[in-house]
Formats: structure tokens, C-alpha cells, sequence
């Protein structure tokens, strides 16, 4: 199949006029675009015949698809594609919108946590979308660490940072850990923790343990390897990947295929799998990126699209990102600049309390 610029090429403008219009019908209803809907709006008077004419040219070229139910077409996969590179005309931030957005960072408060989820919960309410927020690290170096035994089947890691921040996380411990096998893998930690981050240690322990072996009993490396695994995917209070709005994308009735659509992509968040991939998504520039369907390798399976944007610190490193997602036929006019917008606010905040 030819791309997008190639197809692009070889239509004229009424076949660029049909389709735009057809998949601008799809994003405000959801439903498949008519013949006869078309010749009422066309800027040209022409017939609906001729209108199913291009409209079945645009379907040998894979830009629209004829649901078994209805003569109207909508666009496909490909065809979004191509409208959101060519044809989408992104509109400015609603000042409505950037007062709801610039009201959850109006906080002096140092609990960067509690103003991201707030960020998440406008950011869901105004595009009536699920939002995203992935949280950056806390990249602090680590002065110590400590495993508490909180019942046969709870444990907790305790992290203190060289700032003074502290972490708890309850986990399970693998089974048979006694109150020695946990000092001793504390005390393994502790030896080799000075001065790293929590990515240093996590680059660096299975080397440690490789090289240790000996000096590790086997239950205190069992506990090293499964505390490594909290880290990587902390608890409720510590997750890296805030979602907010999940039922906005019940709210409008659909198909049992839309039904399941929705099922397969919560299941998806539920699990929070690819957060490091969620964050590979932003790393080829900064600035909003769209994923339509199965180009997006986190929710493929759902048929949603996501709207993503990187947030950076004053470094300009990339350290997190905010982002919606839902159906295919979002707004994408409009949510590109909020969610541009709240990505540019979260790094200056982050920025401004260092």
C-alpha cells in the first residue's frame, strides 16, 4: 500500500474535500458519513452519485471503510493517519481550559504528587477523556534501606534518600523469609547503596549479586530480586503512571465491540505493564505526539488513540509525560493544545520546586 504523502498526491480537490469532510463527521458523531449528508455541505454542488463515486475511490485507497450496517463510509486506521499529518487544524487553548488546567498548579505546596493527580483529574474533566500523568523518578541517591516484616505474607521496604525523602512500600516476600535473611539483605544493600540512585542501584545489584553469590544466603537474595521488583512498580500511593476519568469513556452508548474495546484498554491501565514504554513513546522529540490504533503498542489491543506529550525539568531532560487517550475519534483539534499546554505547566512547575 502506497503512504500517506503518496495517496495524498493523487487526489484532487474534491476527492481532498469528500474526505476531509467524512472524517470530520466520524470525529463529532461517531457514525459513518453519507452520500446525501455531503452534497447538502460540499463548498461544490455536485450529486450524491458523484459523491459515492470519490467516496468508493477513497475506499480502494484505503482512506474510508463501509460499515456492513450503513451506506455512509468512515475513515479507517490509515485515513485518520493521514488527516491528523495533513489535514487537522489544531485550534487555540480554550481560555476555559487553561483556567481549570492553571487552577490545579496555583499551590505553593511541595507535594509534587498530590498537584499531578490533581493535574490528571482536570486534564480528564476537560477533554472527557482518561488522562495519563507518568510521574517522574524520585532520583535522589539513596542513604538507606531497610526490609520490615509486617506479616508471613507483607513486607515493607523502607527508602530513605540523602534529601531527606522517605518511601514505604508494602510488598509480598518470597516465601520462608526470617527477620536474619531480611538484615542481610539490607545489609547487602546498605553496602553498595551510598551515593546511587535508585536507576543506579537497579543497573548496578545484579552485577553485585552475580559477583556476591557466595556471600548471600539464598533467601536473602530471593528477598533483594523481589524488593527490586517494588521499585520498579511501587504501590498505590507510589505509582508512576496516574489514571484518572476511566468512566468518561462509558459515558456514551456504543456497540458490544466498542463495550469490549473499553474492557481490553482498562484491563491495559489496570495492569500498568509498559510504563517505561509509555515514556519511550515521547522520546523522539519533544511536542505532542499522536498514536492512532495499533500504532500505539501500549493499548493496541483496544483500538484507542493517545495523545502524548513529554514534560521536562530545567535541565530540559525528559522526565515524564501527561497524556489522554480514548477512542479513535477524538477531538483531536482540540485536545492537542491542552495537552501540550498542561505538558509545558508540569515542567515549569517541577522546574520551579527544583
Amino acid at each position: 500500500m502506497t503512504d500517506s504523502a503518496g495517496i495524498f498526491e493523487q487526489m484532487n480537490e474534491r476527492s481532498r474535500e469528500v474526505f476531509r469532510r467524512v472524517v470530520e463527521g466520524y470525529l463529532e458523531t461517531g457514525g459513518p458519513v453519507g452520500s446525501r449528508t455531503l452534497s447538502r455541505t460540499l463548498s461544490e454542488k455536485v450529486s450524491a452519485a458523484t459523491i459515492r463515486n470519490v467516496m468508493q475511490d477513497l475506499e480502494y485507497l484505503g482512506l474510508l471503510d463501509s460499515p456492513h450496517i450503513s451506506a455512509g463510509r468512515v475513515p479507517t486506521q490509515q485515513g485518520l493517519r493521514m488527516f491528523v499529518d495533513g489535514l487537522l487544524e489544531v485550534g487555540d487553548l480554550e481560555s476555559g481550559d487553561r483556567q481549570k488546567i492553571d487552577a490545579t498548579m496555583d499551590d505553593n505546596s511541595s507535594d509534587v504528587s498530590g498537584i499531578l493527580d490533581r493535574v490528571s483529574t482536570a486534564l480528564s474533566g476537560v477533554t472527557h477523556g482518561a488522562s495519563l500523568v507518568l510521574t517522574p523518578k524520585h532520583e535522589a541517591p539513596i542513604r538507606h534501606i531497610e526490609f520490615v516484616s509486617l506479616a508471613h505474607d507483607r513486607a515493607l521496604v523502607v527508602l530513605v534518600f540523602g534529601d531527606g525523602h522517605v518511601e514505604n512500600r508494602v510488598f509480598v516476600p518470597p516465601v520462608g523469609q526470617t527477620p536474619s535473611s531480611m538484615r542481610e539483605a539490607a545489609n547487602f544493600l546498605n553496602a553498595i547503596v551510598s551515593g546511587r540512585t535508585l536507576t543506579d542501584l537497579q543497573t548496578v545489584i545484579g552485577k553485585e549479586i552475580a559477583a556476591r553469590r557466595q556471600e548471600i544466603d539464598r533467601l536473602a537474595h530471593d528477598l533483594i530480586a523481589s524488593g527490586l521488583a517494588v521499585w520498579e512498580n511501587a504501590g498505590d500511593r507510589n505509582e508512576r503512571l496516574i489514571v484518572r476519568g476511566r468512566s468518561n469513556l462509558l459515558d456514551t452508548e456504543g456497540r458490544d465491540e466498542d463495550v469490549e474495546r473499553i474492557r481490553t484498554l482498562f484491563d491495559d491501565l489496570e495492569r500498568k505493564r509498559d510504563i517505561a514504554e509509555f515514556l519511550e513513546l515521547t522520546e523522539d522529540g519533544e511536542g505532542v505526539r499522536i498514536f492512532i490504533g495499533s500504532e500505539n503498542k501500549l493499548f493496541s489491543l483496544s483500538g484507542s488513540s493517545l495523545v502524548v506529550s513529554p514534560y521536562m525539568n530545567a535541565d530540559r531532560k525528559i522526565i515524564g509525560a501527561v497524556g489522554v487517550i480514548g477512542p479513535t475519534r477524538l477531538n483531536y483539534g482540540r485536545i492537542v493544545p491542552i495537552v501540550d499546554y498542561t505538558a509545558q505547566m508540569v515542567g515549569k512547575i517541577l522546574s520551579d520546586r527544583g
